[in-house]
């Protein structure tokens, strides 16, 4: 007999969490194993080692109690990795120095296999005098791409993939730069971004004020707020970030708001952090819990609910004093304020079990129930905790109960508190759990709804070739069990594909009552939603009391959402245009390449790479068509015969792709976006992330010469041309690690049905 509920959960368990010798030989053989392996290395820390390591394989059997995907991969290896999932890194200093400083940091906890979130708010924007160099800031875009480079190449050179989160406030005078950002499909593609949006500006939004954009008490431009929301709004729109963040919110409902002030996020945005805070994350598998489903009685126990809650407590604290941490500040952090975050998935199911419609009033006033007995439950574990081991370091009592959400908190736990003390400052958040949800037998994912019914999936095999499953939702097989494979489900069973934006927006208002920290999670909008409507999700999430809002609308530019049922009746047009192939479907070619005349008009560049012994020549030859100039050939030379292999290699493509017409400007953009995982190089006062990058931008400076650009980064960001035929479903990006066109948002992060990669982690 096998735990597992689905062939896919037992495939992510071997792929991301079972413990392997170097060479891939299996050391976890079973799913046992792993539970035996986590439960003794967080046991190890207590006086009564066996008693608690049963206890805690207990909770972990059968996938009740889910920690977060690095201490089930990492807990009881022996290896040098943090157990913690994603840090908020110190606060950047306005300074040259400080800031690779910072750089530094951040590259030394990502490769221990931290995400990281940063604020970016701390440095001068962009034109601002800097004393003592006669020269003018470049501003902290500037800065984060070369974040985004270090995270590429830390990522790039076998570390677990990098995450990052960059944060910057409503009011700096480069906020328009940073909103924008992301129109550059190239740019900054290993951070998410969110604003930091206070309640000054809400309210100057409403009454249409005017807003201070200002850094060190000096205004530097003052802008309408109602249309700086709007800029905001239409980036999300148009781009699916950048989020936001209600900042002054995540302020006044911290517990500690006595003695830290939040201005970041981990990279998913369930976890606001101080300067060098760290996330500690589980879930309570709630589809697990629920007895009697799909009948009038069913429920989950409250004592069951109440004991699960305990230890999964315990577990999470022990695991501040078993993790390592990639700096001594992130340390001390931790163990001062031992702040853990506690949450759900599979609750969607669960409300399925339940007869329950996921955003409908009883649906929210359900999750409210058990997330606030699940919060007590959760305080009274750390009270209990304190008596025995002692309370946090930072703990005061009067300040502590009269801050944050302790301050809304029964009076029989806030008495204990009072009396014994609490071992861990904050205790609850809900984190995305799209892995470990497909691990835990395809459950509903975090607070999500049930993004999918059914859907099938490729499956690689060790020959190379893919199979196809069906992966199905855990409630709807369990119902299938009950009723029959053919039964037809009932009304309340709703997906993430039909359900109203505000349906969303009133669920995680009730969960967020009694969630200390925040909580990880997509609001998924049609596509043809109208702006205005779009931006009535937004006002609702702050009108309602959410500490930040995530949205997600299928356009051309973010991709398509995953379809799992209708067909796709398009026929593609009847033109000379490339196609990719795709599920057993025909490729359509373009039309034969243009004819080259005996001669062509070009130029010549000279590229000097920085420590490289010969400089690179590329000569660009065009084509006049219909009166107007277009790239038609590349020729790339150098001395260096280590370059002779790539250069020759990148004429023929380059060539063969000018050749076929069109609108090419993309093959400059894919150039730029390429990184070397050496380290790229500054050229002219600008990162350049490698000589490919470089190339790219030379080939840019031609095309905007010739007039085939208008200016720089103004190319299309993919192959127009690209159409894909005779498949099932509309696609819409591929997956980074497999390839397939698999990928979903859930929980404000691009997540891989296929093989379960997850951008944030």
């Amino acid at each position: 007999m096998t735990r597992f509920a689905a062939p896919i959960a037992e495939q992510i368990w071997d792929m991301k969490y079972r413990l392997k010798q170097a060479d891939g030989t299996p050391i976890d053989q079973s799913v046992e194993d792993s539970w035996r392996r986590i439960a003794r290395a967080l046991a190890a820390v207590e006086n009564d080692k066996a008693t608690w390591e049963k206890r805690f394989y207990h909770a972990l059997e059968d996938f009740k109690y889910l920690p977060a995907g690095r201490i089930t991969a990492g807990a009881g290896t022996d290896r040098s990795v943090t157990l913690f999932n994603c840090f908020v890194m110190g606060t950047v200093p306005d300074s040259m120095g400080g800031i690779f400083e910072m750089l530094k940091e951040a590259a030394l906890t990502m490769q221990q296999g931290g995400g990281i979130g940063y604020d970016f708010s701390t440095i001068r924007p962009k034109g601002a005098p800097v004393q003592g160099v006669a020269a003018d800031a470049s501003g902290p875009l500037s800065f984060m791409d070369v974040w985004d480079a270090m995270c590429r190449t830390i990522m790039s050179a076998g570390s677990r993939r990098g995450a990052m989160m960059a944060t910057m406030r409503c009011d700096h005078p480069d906020i328009e730069a940073f909103i924008g950002a992301k129109a550059d499909s190239a740019r900054l593609r290993m951070f998410n971004l969110s604003v930091l949006v206070t309640d000054p500006f809400m309210e100057a939004v409403k009454k249409d004020g005017s807003w201070d954009l200002k850094f060190d008490g000096v205004v530097y431009h003052t802008v309408q707020a109602r249309d700086l929301w709007n800029r905001i709004m239409k980036a999300t729109y148009d781009y699916a970030e950048p989020g936001v963040i209600f900042i002054d919110r995540i302020n006044q409902a911290n517990n500690l708001n006595y003695c830290e002030t939040i201005a970041a996020t981990n990279p998913c945005g369930e976890q606001p952090l101080p300067p060098y805070g760290a996330c500690l994350l589980g879930s309570i598998n709630m589809a697990r819990l629920v007895s009697m489903p799909f009948t009038e009685a069913a429920h989950i126990d409250d004592k069951h609910l109440d004991d699960l809650v305990a230890t999964a407590i315990r577990m999470m604290d022990n695991v501040v004093d078993a993790s390592r941490f990639p700096l001594e500040q992130q340390r001390l952090e931790a163990q001062n304020k031992r702040r853990i975050g506690l949450g759900v998935t599979g609750l969607a199911d669960a409300l399925l079990m339940k007869g329950l419609r996921y955003g409908s009033p009883e649906a929210a006033e359900q999750t409210e129930k058990w997330l606030k007995r699940i919060a007590r439950a959760s305080y009274l574990a750390s009270v209990d905790l304190a008596r025995e081991k002692g309370a946090f370091p930072l703990f005061d009592a009067d300040k502590y109960l009269a801050s944050g959400n302790m301050m809304n908190m029964d009076d029989d736990v806030r008495n204990a508190v009072r009396k014994h003390g609490i071992r861990n400052a904050l205790v609850t958040s809900i984190a995305p759990t799209g892995t470990i949800s497909l691990y835990a037998g395809n459950v509903s994912s975090g607070i999500e709804p049930v993004f999918a019914y059914a859907y099938t999936r490729k499956v690689l095999q060790k020959d190379g070739t893919r199979t196809e499953e069906e992966v199905v939702d855990y409630a709807v097989q369990m119902y299938r069990d009950i009723h029959g494979e053919e039964a037809t489900l009932p009304d309340y069973f709703v997906n993430a594909q039909t359900l109203a934006p505000l349906d969303h927006v009133r669920m995680q208002a009730a969960a967020q009552k009694w969630v200390d920290s925040s909580i990880s999670k997509t609001i998924n909008c049609p596509e043809d939603i109208s702006f205005e409507d779009f931006k009535e999700v937004y006002m609702e999430a702050y009108e309602s009391g959410c500490k930040g809002c995530t949205t997600y609308r299928p356009n051309d530019v973010t991709g398509s959402v995953l379809s799992v049922s209708e067909k796709d009746e398009k026929t593609p047009a009847e033109t000379p245009e490339l196609a990719a192939e795709a599920a057993g479907g025909d490729v359509i070619y373009m039309s034969e390449p243009l004819d080259r005349p005996q001669e062509l008009e070009g130029a010549t560049y000279k590229l000097r790479w920085p420590d490289s012994e010969h400089a690179i020549y590329l000569t660009i030859n065009d084509i006049v068509v219909g009166g107007h100039r277009r790239p038609f050939e590349v020729f790339i030379n150098s001395k260096n015969m280590e370059h002779f292999a790539w250069t020759v290699a990148l004429t023929r493509m380059i060539s063969a792709v000018f050749r076929r017409g069109g609108d090419v400007s993309f093959v400059v953009e894919e150039l730029k976006a390429v990184f070397d995982p050496r380290g790229g190089a500054w050229v002219q006062g600008k990162y350049i992330p490698s000589i490919l990058a470089a190339i790219g931008g030379v080939i840019e400076k031609h095309m905007i010469a010739t007039g085939f650009l208008e200016g720089e980064g103004m190319g299309l960001k993919s192959d127009p041309t690209a159409r894909v035929v005779n498949i099932d479903t509309p696609r819409g990006k591929a997956c980074p690690s497999c390839g397939q066109y698999d990928m979903r948002m859930v929980e404000g992060c691009m997540t891989c049905a296929s093989c379960g990669h997850s951008k944030c982690g």
